[in-house]
């Protein structure tokens, strides 16, 4: 019964099963990948640096801020989506078999097969058709899933892969990373030019910053100065909004760095711009938001650095900023809510319902 089975199967789908067996399966694209970003940076993940076209079947796309990004996993998806609002309904994933993105939504996943996690100890492969998933669960291991559980394992794991992965950097990744800056980079780089990891890798790629490397040395020497080099002046947390000494907020001339509880930053594609509270940093945007690639705040209890367009904002309460009355942020509207019936607050507002009027007012 086996064998009439088998031989009614068509030759090209026994083909791709085996294609996609443990022992022969690789992530690397194998047709011309889709790399959706813009730039000379599209090559890379913008959370973890790594090359895409290595890691192509495990991608994921979304629009971040009405920006495409690319990641080289589920699981760097999930990192992105702790700092920025992501609809789901937008995210893409590469089907495995066709090497097309298609909407995550609809994809059906294999979670936890013989094949290697990316960035995670555990796999999370897509696919347009079930029946490809329970094929590729048939021959290598795990669960076939829907995205919407796929993402949920990847959310809930994050913590131990981060770890994971921090522990290999720590011990393999920064000291390489190290050893090539010091002999063949210039030292004047400045990685808080850049607004995204990948920005920076596609500098160095060019061979104007540092001499010629392979993609391991250079994954390695972008990790160092993204991760190591650029938070050793302050010392702090690499989770947290990243100022230095002589930065000063351009509406009020205070110097942003003795105000870290405080401190808020617009980034355009070449340069930062860093601030002392919301109120400046809304002052500046009304009057310059063309060219913004990316706006942070810092939430108040966790001193986190947080998307400021997913942030939700005090107004008016009894807590004073460095230039007095301020708009208090919050990555979670609960906690806002929370601290405005606690403060005597007025309101709680979105990014969006934020206006030059309500700025004008905390001045009176």
């Amino acid at each position: 019964m086996l064998k009439k089975l088998l031989l009614a199967i068509p030759f090209f789908l026994l083909l791709t099963t085996q294609n996609l067996a443990a022992d022969s399966f690789i992530k690397a694209a194998t047709i011309k990948p889709e790399l959706i970003q813009s730039g000379s940076q599209k090559e890379w993940c913008p959370v973890c640096g790594m090359k895409l076209e290595s890691f192509y079947k495990t991608s994921h796309a979304a629009k971040v801020n009405h920006i495409d990004k690319q990641y080289c996993s589920l699981r760097c998806l999930a990192v992105d989506m702790q700092e920025h609002k992501i609809d789901t309904k937008d995210i893409k994933v590469v089907d495995v078999v066709s090497q097309k993105l298609i909407f995550a939504k609809d994809a059906h996943y294999v979670v936890g097969s013989d094949i290697k996690g990316t960035m995670s100890r555990v796999s999370k492969l897509g696919f347009a058709s079930k029946e490809d998933a329970e094929d590729f669960n048939i021959e290598n291991g795990g669960e076939v899933v829907s995205f919407e559980k796929a993402l949920m394992m990847a959310k809930e794991s994050l913590n131990s892969d981060i770890e994971m992965v921090q522990n290999k950097k720590e011990k393999q990744v920064y000291p390489m990373g190290k050893k090539i800056y010091d002999k063949n980079c210039k030292k004047d780089l400045d990685a808080n030019n850049y607004v995204q990891l990948n920005e920076l890798k596609a500098d160095l790629s060019d061979k104007k910053l540092c001499a010629d490397l392979s993609e391991n040395e250079l994954q390695a020497l972008s990790l160092y100065i993204w991760e190591v080099k650029r938070f050793e002046a302050s010392g702090k947390r690499a989770d947290t909004i990243q100022v230095t000494k002589d930065e000063r907020c351009p509406i009020c001339g205070m110097f942003v760095y003795k105000y870290p509880k405080w401190a808020t930053q617009i980034f355009y594609k070449d340069k930062h711009l860093s601030f002392d509270g919301v109120k400046d940093m809304m002052k500046y945007y009304f009057d310059n938001k063309e060219g913004i690639a990316k706006m942070l705040v810092t939430d108040y209890y966790s001193q986190k650095a947080i998307d400021a367009s997913s942030a939700y904002y005090v107004v008016g309460s009894d807590v004073y900023g460095p230039m007095g009355k301020e708009l208090i942020p919050f990555s979670s509207q609960k906690e806002a809510k929370s601290f405005n019936m606690d403060h005597k607050g007025h309101k709680v507002l979105g990014f969006k319902d934020i206006t030059a009027s309500e700025i004008n007012k905390l001045d009176e």
